[in-house]
């Protein structure tokens, strides 16, 4: 049996050191206090080009030899806007007292009982290593563009999926020979299966995801170690290859507001007869979202703040406005009143107008046509607009006041005279 410390999405940047430093130093020092036999980080280590003397890679780099430190490490190519190739290499050689394998290529890498990796020669062994205490199977991120090159850009998408279910089949032999001899395979990968469920609640249901869950289950590996969506979800199925099972990680830490379910890395056990994981938490940031449709109530919001603890939240308020009503919302209001939060974001959007253009409207010679080819276009009964234009035709600006002050002195008196007949009774 193997106990596997299953890490993803740690996301190293200068914007996310903080929480990816906090959260990965943590589950480094959980799984070494489990004991685990070997560590994975299944893609995107890194959040973005790094160069090499960014604090970052100093930090992701002591992190990984703390782990060396413990036990074999492999690490997985992940998404090429967050890894460019090449980036992981160095890792190779941070010389702790176990060896760290970077995985970036579609390969098979065999852990000896000696603790070292042994990479299969071609993608997959011709026959199972002498020694050997577990295969670990590489998919690292396929590169769409080389496939889009070979079919063409309209079915590079379904390509990628036929070609990888095949090479999924195309390890179950192997598979199938390790588990007579009592070796556990593991899977290892970085990508989208169809019909998972984003860190924002959406199901991915596309057409170009790379895999599906019964491509997975048709390798025979009785674990599947998968990176890319930043959310724990797993499958299980009892089959020929024993109680196999697929898992994201999910992302370290929680890097955007909005993000549903717990962070942490998987605590893999894996032995011939199936696989189980379970879920290990991270002191991942808490976020806390507030939503107004219209113009912040900074009463409302003065009392959610006052109703949860904000000292180590991190808030985003959110509200939606019309061009002319942007000026209500009050920024440094909604800051004071979120004083005591870890952070504050703002996120105001703001609707334009929306002028709808009068077709024929400069062919009118007058200005009464104008105003009926406007009330036309936009849906209105232009009655009242064509008394004000007679009004401001036949009388002069100051008849037209005294006219609506007397009318207004009237409605008082009526209203007066009412309130007083309403109180005599």
């Amino acid at each position: 049996m193997m106990r596997v410390a299953h890490f993803s999405d740690l996301h190293y940047g200068h914007k996310t050191l903080a929480e990816a430093d906090r959260c990965f130093g943590a589950a480094i020092d959980q799984a070494i206090a489990l004991g685990v036999d070997a560590a994975v980080v299944s893609g995107d280590a890194t959040d973005h080009a790094l160069d090499l003397h960014a604090p970052a890679v100093a930090r992701l780099a002591a992190q990984v030899r703390r782990l060396a430190d413990h036990c074999p490490v492999l690490m997985l190519q992940g998404t090429f806007s967050h890894e460019l190739p090449g980036t992981l290499a160095i890792l190779r050689l941070l010389g702790g007292r176990h060896p760290v394998h970077v995985a970036e290529r579609i390969e098979q890498v065999a852990l000896t009982a000696q603790g070292r990796w042994h990479p299969s020669a071609a993608w997959t062994f011709a026959a199972l290593p002498a020694q050997v205490r577990a295969v670990f199977t590489c998919v690292p991120t396929v590169n769409k563009a080389t496939v889009a090159a070979t079919v063409g850009a309209t079915d590079a998408a379904l390509a990628v999926g036929e070609h990888l279910a095949t090479l999924l089949r195309g390890f179950a032999p192997l598979h199938r020979a390790a588990r007579e001899q009592g070796v556990p395979c593991i899977g290892v990968s970085h990508g989208t299966v169809f019909g998972c469920i984003s860190e924002h609640g959406v199901p991915m249901a596309g057409f170009d995801h790379e895999f599906t869950t019964g491509a997975l289950f048709a390798a025979e590996a009785q674990a599947f170690l998968l990176g890319h969506i930043h959310r724990h979800q797993a499958w299980e199925q009892e089959a020929g290859a024993g109680h196999q099972c697929i898992a994201y990680a999910g992302s370290i830490g929680r890097f955007h507001y909005g993000e549903d379910g717990e962070k942490g890395f998987l605590l893999w056990t894996v032995d011939r007869a199936g696989a189980h994981c379970v879920l290990v938490p991270t002191p991942a940031r808490r976020t806390i979202d507030i939503v107004f449709e219209g113009p912040p109530d900074l009463v409302a919001l003065r009392e959610a703040a006052a109703g949860q603890d904000l000292r180590d939240a991190s808030v985003r308020v959110r509200w939606t406005l019309g061009e002319e009503e942007r000026h209500q919302a009050d920024r440094a209001a909604i800051l004071q009143a979120l004083a005591g939060a870890k952070e504050v974001k703002l996120e105001g959007r703001i609707v334009p107008v929306v002028r709808t253009r009068s077709p024929g409207i400069t062919q009118s010679t007058s200005l009464a046509d104008k105003v009926c080819a406007w009330a036309r276009a936009t849906e209105v009964q232009p009655g009242p607009l064509l008394g004000c234009l007679e009004a401001l035709r036949v009388h002069a600006p100051g008849e037209i006041a005294k006219r609506l002050l007397d009318s207004a002195d009237a409605a008082s008196a009526d209203e007066l005279e009412f309130l007083s007949a309403d109180a005599a009774q």
